[in-house]
């Protein structure tokens, strides 16, 4: 692939504000989760990964719970997965995740933060083809070749490994997600991951600069400010200045 791998988001939780959507976002996602797959963790893969992901994003317990719980009395609750694609300032791409109980008002706050911040939303798989699914971990050591020989020794399906200042980062299909995770793991039990996640990996990056650094920043917020808004991706490479 040729390029290093973002480590994080730039949504970690800061105020009190954005710990709440971020808590009520897991909740959110947890509860859908066990009520389609499952409720125990061992036999719902996906929402031991999620639970997983909730725990290193310091999600307390009690959130957790309660999206499960909710999902073993049913809830009441009725939510649609709905994808969003298109551009943003300075022309990069952009694809949005969704959770909601109402198509309608989700399309039409997502539209809103696209046409306010000079990105322009298109229909889906407009830029969908220019990103991988792909299970991506990262974790310190430099010893690519044996981090590779573990792998393929598990029979692990290896789309790319890079070394990044000290870090490994490596990318596999998302399918591959908990059969990569389980050779790094027992190959070095006490392996701490800096990232482990699925997610969409673009093909390349498209470099912003001047105003629309602001302009994107701008459009990010909005988004996040969208309740039903669950996972942001894009391919915006920030100038250096």
């Amino acid at each position: 692939m040729g390029r290093a791998y973002q480590n994080r988001k730039e949504s970690m939780a800061k105020t009190a504000g954005q710990k709440t959507r971020l808590y009520s976002r897991y909740g959110k996602e947890i509860y859908v989760c066990a009520k389609n797959g499952g409720t125990d963790p061992d036999g719902n893969l996906a929402l031991r990964r999620l639970i997983d992901k909730a725990k290193k994003d310091q999600v307390p317990t009690h959130v957790i719970e309660r999206g499960i719980e909710k999902a073993v009395g049913g809830g009441g609750e009725d939510y649609d997965t709905a994808r969003y694609e298109g551009f943003g300032p300075g022309g990069c791409m952009v694809i949005v995740d969704c959770l909601t109980d109402n198509m309608k008002r989700t399309f039409t706050e997502v539209r809103q933060a696209f046409v306010k911040n000079d990105a322009k939303i298109g229909s889906p798989g407009t830029v969908g083809h220019m990103f991988d699914h792909q299970a991506v971990f990262v974790f310190k050591s430099e010893d690519e070749e044996a981090v590779l020989e573990t792998l393929m020794m598990a029979d692990v399906d290896v789309s790319d490994i890079e070394v990044d200042n000290g870090m490994i980062n490596v990318f596999a299909p998302h399918t591959e997600f908990f059969k990569a995770k389980t050779a790094l793991t027992d190959d070095t039990p006490d392996r701490h991951f800096e990232v482990e996640e699925i997610t969409f990996v673009p093909q390349n990056h498209t470099q912003i600069s001047g105003e629309d650094v602001a302009q994107f920043e701008k459009f990010l917020a909005a988004l996040e400010d969208c309740d039903d808004v669950q996972n942001i991706y894009h391919n915006a490479e920030i100038a250096d200045s």
